[in-house]
C-alpha cells in the first residue's frame, strides 16, 4: 500500500465528491439520511462545487491517496472568521477520510502538510470547528495540540448543530 499526499487537481472532483459524501454520511447521519441532510450534501458536494473550491484562490483542498485513489481530503479556507472570536485566520474547513484507513497516522500527516503550507504563506494561526458529539474527532485534533475556545451552532435548514470551536496557534 503506497500512501502519497498532494494538492487536489479538477480532474479529482468526482472522488472526492462521493469521499465527502460518503464520510458526512458515517459521522453526521446517526438517524439517517434526512431530507436536511442530503439537500447539504447535494449542495456541498457537488462536483461542479468541489471543481471552483479546487481553482479558488482562497482555498486549499489536499489529498492523501493510496495507489493513486483519496483516501482523505482536507479542505483550508485562508482567511476564514471565526464564529466565536473575534479574529480571522485560516479555517480547517474539513478533514475526511475513509474509516477503513483510521489509526494509520494519515490524517495527522495531512493535516500538517495543510499547516505547513499556511506556515509557508506566513499565517500563524488557524481555527476549525467539530460536531461536539464527534469525541473521537475533537481527541484527534486536541493530539494535534488544538485547544477549544468555545462552541457555536450550525444551522441548517431545520436543525441546529452545536459545534466545538478549537484553535490552534502555528
Amino acid at each position: 500500500m503506497t500512501i502519497e499526499y498532494r494538492k487536489a487537481i479538477l480532474e479529482d472532483a468526482h472522488q472526492i465528491s462521493i469521499l465527502f459524501s460518503q464520510v458526512y454520511i458515517h459521522v453526521y447521519a446517526k438517524e439517517g439520511v434526512s431530507k436536511e441532510f442530503a439537500i447539504a450534501i447535494e449542495k456541498q458536494f457537488s462536483v461542479p462545487s468541489i471543481e471552483r473550491d479546487i481553482v479558488d484562490q482562497e482555498c486549499s483542498i489536499w489529498l492523501a491517496t493510496c495507489n493513486k485513489n483519496p483516501i482523505a481530503v482536507l479542505k483550508i479556507y485562508l482567511d476564514k472568521k471565526c464564529p466565536n472570536q473575534s479574529f480571522s485566520a485560516p479555517e480547517v474547513h474539513k478533514l475526511y477520510m475513509l474509516s477503513h484507513f483510521y489509526g494509520k497516522g494519515i490524517a495527522q500527516r495531512l493535516l500538517q502538510r495543510g499547516e505547513e503550507e499556511l506556515r509557508q504563506a506566513g499565517k500563524n494561526k488557524v481555527w476549525l470547528w467539530v460536531l461536539e458529539s464527534n469525541e473521537r474527532a475533537i481527541r484527534f485534533y486536541e493530539k494535534e495540540n488544538y485547544q477549544p475556545i468555545g462552541k457555536a451552532d450550525l444551522q441548517l435548514s431545520e436543525n441546529r448543530y452545536t459545534n466545538t470551536v478549537m484553535s490552534k496557534e502555528l
